[in-house]
């Protein structure tokens, strides 16, 4: 087994997650714990798919099956972080603004969910930095024998 297909969507995840936190505690001018969770520059989401997209197509090639099903993939999760998850963000809101009327009100939802389109780009950028990164990296590692 190609440890590369597993450890590619990890180490995205990872590198995004780590640059959202770093990014939101800047803006917030404090560490920003508070903040982790969905939404924010770069998507995690995208980040994860694009990078197997990209180590798809640099290590299998375009025309390879598992190419198409990496993209169609990908397009789904794209369009769910944009729309999707930004409708349910609003619903958020909507509840939120009518429970914060009663007298009894549970703890509030979540609302920042979704990702603008800027978000998403980033996290396709991460990912294939990440790819292309690591398709690079792993013949030295293999040449180690590890």
């Amino acid at each position: 087994m190609e440890y590369i297909y597993l450890i590619t969507p990890f180490v995205a995840w990872l590198v995004a997650g780590i640059t959202k936190f770093m990014v939101n505690s800047i803006r917030a001018k404090q560490l920003a714990f508070g903040l982790i969770g969905y939404g924010g520059l770069p998507s995690n989401h995208s980040a994860i798919v694009s990078s197997m997209v990209f180590l798809i197509a640099l290590k299998e090639g375009i025309s390879h099956p598992a190419f198409g099903v990496a993209l169609t993939l990908a397009f789904i999760v794209l369009l769910d972080a944009n729309s999707l998850r930004q409708q349910v963000g609003k619903h958020a809101k909507a509840i939120n603004q009518l429970q914060a009327q009663s007298d009894n009100a549970p703890k509030p939802l979540r609302e920042r969910m979704g990702h603008t389109k800027i978000e998403i780009l980033a996290g396709i950028v991460v990912g294939a930095l990440v790819a292309y990164s690591l398709f690079n990296l792993m013949p030295m590692v293999d040449g180690l024998g590890l």
